[in-house]
């Protein structure tokens, strides 16, 4: 009994004792899995994306044009295509429809920017290219308008009937020139357009071949009222038309001067004082020359080069007592409808010619007066540049010419 008593209270003890060690290890594997800290999830950044820069295009720059001068500002000279002139303020340069073929475009654009560079304004010349509807093509028309003349003539000679002419009547003319503004301005609103140029009659002499092209221009008027802008009131009195005067105005005496009388002619069409200066405002002379075939003078050297620079001294001297736009005609001597011209300040190879011609350089000089002091000119080209810029001649420039 004893023994089997024992065995019974060692049992009891071993089982206390295991069920106590039980309960330790289950507090251990609770307070170890208590404390077992949670992992913190780590975050990655997601890399902000560079961004792709796409660059805004640069638009074209709005040209810049020189302002518009004034018409006593507006003394050119027809453009040597070969090199430049200096101190000649203005040029006239034919579009591709005149004489130079080649004259469009982009070669165009940088003729004209180069001069405007140099100071030098243009007068962009769109001569007809057909006599009837075919003339409404604007896309040549608007060529020229993007090179960004100073001033663009519309036509030329378009009353003139001949082989070398293209007459275009007044009711085509009419929407043409209606056509070729609207296509300037939308450039340059702002630059005086003109209407063609009247081909040359002697002023003070021709007066029925005057009233006839005062006539077409009356018909020219009537057609843009009634076909081009019915019940509009376009008048070409309140337009610029151009004209050309070829005539050996100064010789053989200072009363010849078929300029002036044309001044006379279409001032009083015009309805202005010649003498106020507002003529210029109505009338551009596109090109002013001399005479030599025909003309009624004598065609041996010294007439002619003596009739030449009497000419181009009192074109200019008229022309700026008026103050009418005036462009002098032609840049270089030119051979034309088999005969020879020698017409120009330079000679058919571009160099410069002596004041008479038919002498030497130096042979006669000029001492001009000019606002900077006293200058001597020996070439037509310093005396155009010279008469220009105000310069004043000898007393005696006659007697020096003809001596």
């Amino acid at each position: 009994m004893k023994v089997q008593g024992h065995v019974q209270k060692k049992s009891v003890t071993i089982l206390a004792f295991v069920t106590l060690l039980s309960m330790l290890l289950t507090a251990c594997v609770f307070g170890a899995t208590a404390v077992k800290p949670t992992p913190t999830p780590k975050h990655t950044p997601t890399p902000t994306p560079t961004p792709t820069f796409t660059p805004t295009p640069t638009p074209d720059p709005t040209p810049t044009y020189p302002a518009v001068v004034p018409p006593n500002r507006v003394l050119g000279i027809a453009e040597d295509t070969q090199k430049s002139f200096k101190s000649i303020p203005w040029v006239r340069l034919g579009y591709a429809t005149c004489f130079n073929k080649i004259m469009k475009g982009d070669l165009l654009k940088k003729t004209v920017a180069r001069y405007h560079s140099q100071g030098v304004r243009v007068m962009l010349s769109l001569c007809q290219w057909a006599t009837d509807a075919r003339l409404y093509d604007t896309g040549r028309m608007n060529d020229a308008a993007q090179a960004g003349a100073d001033a663009v003539q519309c036509g030329n000679e378009q009353m003139k009937q001949g082989p070398f002419n293209s007459y275009v009547p007044p009711a085509v003319f009419a929407k043409f020139y209606d056509l070729c503004q609207k296509a300037m301005h939308a450039v340059r609103p702002e630059i005086p357009i003109i209407i063609g140029s009247n081909d040359p009659h002697v002023g003070g002499q021709d007066y029925y071949p005057l009233v006839a092209q005062a006539d077409y221009l009356d018909s020219m008027q009537y057609y843009m009222n009634t076909s081009v802008h019915p019940g509009g009131h376009w008048n070409w009195r309140s337009q610029t038309i151009g004209l050309i005067d070829s005539w050996h105005n100064g010789y053989p005496d200072q009363s010849v001067n078929s300029l002036y009388g044309l001044y006379l002619f279409w001032a009083q069409q015009f309805g202005v004082d010649l003498g106020s200066g507002g003529l210029g405002k109505h009338l551009w002379v596109v090109e002013g020359t001399g005479c030599i075939f025909g003309c009624g003078i004598a065609t041996d050297s010294y007439d002619v080069a003596v009739s030449h620079i009497l000419t181009l001294i009192t074109d200019v001297q008229t022309t700026m007592r008026y103050q009418v736009p005036f462009f002098y005609f032609s840049a270089r001597d030119f051979p034309s409808q088999g005969a020879f011209w020698p017409m120009g300040i330079r000679s058919i190879g571009g160099n410069p010619k002596p004041i008479r011609q038919d002498l030497w350089m130096g042979a006669r000089t000029l001492n001009m007066s000019c606002g900077s002091g006293h200058v001597t000119v020996s070439s037509q080209e310093q005396l155009l540049a010279s008469l220009y810029s105000g310069c004043n001649l000898p007393g005696n420039y006659i007697g020096i010419l003809e001596s």
